[in-house]
């Protein structure tokens, strides 16, 4: 990963980051917007948060549409919807053989509370920007109610550097 990526994404978190890959999607701007992370962390903690936004405009849209009780709504349609339910554990399926592919954590969690339930957005949004449309149903849902929040500008910087 490029020192001035390392750079903004620290700067976008406000602290050091830990367990960066790479870059996994980048805004409009260019700046990075989702990370890819190590299975673990630096010290052998199991992380099994494979993908991480990290774009402040895109983690506070994702938090405003949180608050909607949005996520809840989803989880509900799950119970409902076969064909979603198929959708949602093949992501589960995918996002659990990339990271594994990686380092086997050795357990069949992987994040956003798949493949039984929806608890962040802000991981299933970031699965959506890494693996492109298709692959997280939650993911590009959200993406669409977040179409006129987010991209807006430059993500990292007030002066777009």
């Amino acid at each position: 990963m490029a020192q001035q990526d390392f750079d903004t994404v620290a700067d976008q978190l406000g602290r050091t980051p830990r367990a960066i890959r790479e870059v996994a999607h980048r805004c409009p701007s260019g700046h990075p917007a989702v990370i890819q992370t190590s299975p673990r962390l630096e010290d052998g903690t199991p992380f099994p948060t494979l993908y991480y936004s990290t774009c402040p405009r895109l983690n506070s849209a994702i938090s405003t549409l949180e608050t909607s009780g949005v996520m809840k709504e989803m989880t509900d349609r799950l119970g409902t919807d076969p064909e979603l339910a198929a959708a949602y554990l093949r992501a589960h399926e995918s996002y659990l053989a990339e990271r594994d592919a990686i380092e086997s954590l050795g357990t069949g969690v992987t994040a956003g509370g798949m493949p039984g339930r929806v608890k962040c957005l802000h991981v299933h949004v970031a699965h959506a920007l890494a693996k492109g449309p298709g692959v997280n149903p939650f993911g590009d849902e959200a993406l669409e109610m977040l179409a006129g929040h987010w991209p807006t500008g430059p993500c990292a910087a007030e002066d777009g550097d």
